[in-house]
């Protein structure tokens, strides 16, 4: 079957106009972050930037995996691709790699606290749901 013969469900746009929206966040911090943008990183205390700037490579390229992973499943999502199904896994991986760092391999955690915990857990939270929708929405036929 291709994808003329099914319609598209009006909530994937609003789920790919929304999850562009919010992954384009997490782009624009892990940007921030790495090119040491004063206005973005004066929020932070100074332990806080020490344990952004000294992550090991390999964590930055996890987290990489992570945000543009899933920016691109969103553009996948809103372009009907099966790839986002793919990318949003890809992005899952990251952020599961990259809280593994943060909460047994480092003392992120801490530095962090509470409201850091929450945070990645809501976004970790919507990294799942969205690579249960595109599921979905590949096994209707909605993406090819």
């Amino acid at each position: 079957m291709n994808r003329e013969s099914h319609q598209v469900p009006f909530h994937l746009w609003i789920v790919g106009v929304l999850s562009l929206l919010w992954n384009a966040m997490g782009c624009f911090d892990y940007l921030a972050t790495k090119l040491q943008l004063d206005f973005y990183m004066s929020q932070f205390t100074d332990a806080q930037l020490d344990y952004f700037y000294g992550f090991p490579a390999w964590m930055s390229i996890f987290w990489a995996l992570g945000v543009w992973g899933a920016l691109l499943g969103s553009l996948a999502l809103l372009f009907r691709s099966r790839w986002a199904v793919t990318l949003f896994a890809v992005s899952l991986l990251g952020m599961i790699v990259s809280t593994t760092y943060t909460v047994f391999l480092s003392d992120g955690l801490e530095i962090m606290g509470s409201g850091g915990a929450a945070f990645s857990a809501v976004i970790f939270v919507i990294g799942v749901l969205l690579l249960v929708y595109a599921r979905r929405m590949r096994a209707r036929g909605v993406l090819a």
